[in-house]
């Protein structure tokens, strides 16, 4: 009964994967916000926690780099449509073609000139410190042999790490400012107007009066995309002309995000119910379960598949040739970190070709979660008495036979807690989708701190639910478990 019941379940989770599968690589040709969208747009990329030149407002991406990006889209005569990603994947998104320009704040400089082509310069801006009130720190030269927080990526970082050593690195701006708030980091570099908003919405921060370095905002563009490149030029070098750039600096320069009401509900109310910020949650939470759940299915496929080829090539010396390409893909993906993977297949191994983000994150979090299945599977079948599948044999049952009906039963009932814990590793590594510009639970609660500067109720609403999810699924683990042991009894 328990053999029948389990098998019952296994093809279910057979057909499941195949479902998915199939309804991934049908509706997963489509890009949603690759290079030269369908519709004809331009793709920009843009990191929106930096306000004001890029941040969240009702959902979209708004700044000056979009409204100057969209006005120079207008005098090309094409739409431009924003994706917002990580800042550490804006250069390398241009690069490998997965959108046709960048706006992100980003700073001119030698090592980016290398791998991108930049438009002439549309602002200045520098590099500050914000320190705390009353800090010992009064100029740039004391941040020699303190902790100073900055943007990993940014042009911040670099000039940190070559005048005053490693920095401590964080995603985003607002990260940076919340570990100086908590003592983490004695200061942060920042560009000048994001400091500034900082220091105004925290009367215990303060910017120093000399700035650390003066540097130029360019577009970056691919390549291999010149004639792009010298539209943006013309359409910049117009709107220069007739002041619109003018307009666009002083107006975001007297623009403010809205300030965080006072007390516990103001607070919620402010990171949460005003502008629906909410949804921002609700939204990445649907993308992480379906990554989590598509991935979990074809890591439990694969796994299974290379679990029985490892333990038939141990116990009777075949498929000799197939476990050693199986051990080899397990010595690669369990020898590299898993966001490096992801990088790799978005970037490189889907880099010329348009496909849904969605299918690319399914695809690199089942293949890695099938490396750790794999082996828990196998050290199942491993663990099973050799009289079981010696059994089978000689009532004349073959061998792949004896291996389906009588040994993975026993053996999916021997590795279900180890099974249920990779699950859950599974839900929380999707964390990483933002370096591929997804909006996983993780962004979201991001994009809300990245509005509201404060990073205790949005962090902590994302680790709540994470916490909701995974005590569910350990509870569902257990009763299945409970299941299966009834008529061990």
């Amino acid at each position: 009964m328990v053999m029948q019941m389990t098998m019952r379940l296994v093809r279910l989770w057979l057909w499941c994967a195949v479902v998915v599968v199939a309804v991934l690589c049908l509706g997963g040709c489509k890009e949603d916000g690759s290079a030269q969208a369908g519709d004809g747009a331009l793709v920009m990329a843009t990191d929106a926690a930096f306000f004001p030149y890029e941040y969240v407002e009702d959902g979209e991406v708004v700044g000056l780099d979009v409204d100057m990006a969209r006005e120079m889209g207008r005098r090309m005569g094409v739409a431009v449509r924003v994706e917002n990603m990580e800042f550490d994947s804006v250069i390398a998104a241009v690069q490998a073609g997965k959108v046709d320009f960048a706006a992100s704040g980003i700073t001119v400089s030698a090592d980016r000139e290398k791998q991108v082509n930049f438009t002439r310069p549309y602002a200045v801006a520098q590099q500050v410190v914000l320190v705390s009130v009353g800090s010992a720190l009064q100029r740039p030269q004391d941040l020699q042999g303190v902790r100073v927080g900055v943007q990993s990526g940014t042009t911040g970082d670099l000039y940190v790490k070559e005048h005053f050593g490693e920095p401590e690195r964080y995603s985003n701006g607002p990260m940076a400012v919340a570990a100086l708030k908590a003592g983490k980091v004695d200061a942060v570099v920042l560009d000048d107007l994001p400091a500034k908003e900082h220091a105004a919405r925290n009367p215990g921060l303060q910017v120093l009066a000399e700035p650390l370095t003066r540097e130029a905002y360019a577009v970056a563009v691919g390549k291999d995309k010149p004639e792009l490149l010298a539209r943006m030029n013309e359409a910049l070098a117009a709107m220069e002309q007739d002041g619109t750039l003018a307009r666009l600096a002083a107006d975001y320069a007297q623009r403010e995000l809205p300030q965080e009401g006072q007390g516990m509900w103001g607070a919620f109310y402010h990171n949460f119910v005003k502008d629906g910020r909410w949804r921002y949650l609700a939204d990445g939470l649907v993308v992480t379960v379906e990554i989590s759940a598509a991935a979990a299915l074809i890591g439990i496929v694969l796994g299974a598949l290379i679990g029985v080829v490892r333990s038939t090539a141990e116990q009777t010396g075949r498929l000799r040739c197939l476990d050693f390409f199986c051990r080899l893909y397990l010595t690669v993906v369990r020898g590299t970190p898993v966001v490096v993977q992801l990088l790799i297949i978005y970037f490189v191994i889907f880099g010329s070709v348009e496909v849904s983000k969605v299918l690319v994150a399914i695809v690199a979090f089942g293949l890695n979660s099938a490396a750790y299945v794999a082996e828990i599977v196998r050290s199942g079948i491993m663990a099973v008495d050799r009289g079981q599948m010696e059994a089978g044999r000689s009532l004349g049952l073959g061998y792949g036979y004896t291996m389906r009906a009588v040994v993975m039963p026993q053996a999916f009932k021997n590795v279900l807690p180890a099974l249920g814990n990779e699950f859950i590793v599974l839900l929380k590594e999707t964390s990483i989708c933002g370096y591929i510009a997804l909006q996983d639970l993780t962004k979201g609660g991001n994009i809300i701190l990245s509005q509201t500067y404060d990073a205790f109720l949005p962090l902590m609403a994302v680790a709540l639910i994470y916490l909701l999810m995974v005590v569910g699924l350990s509870a569902l683990l257990r009763k299945l478990e409970r299941r299966l042991k009834k008529n061990e009894r």
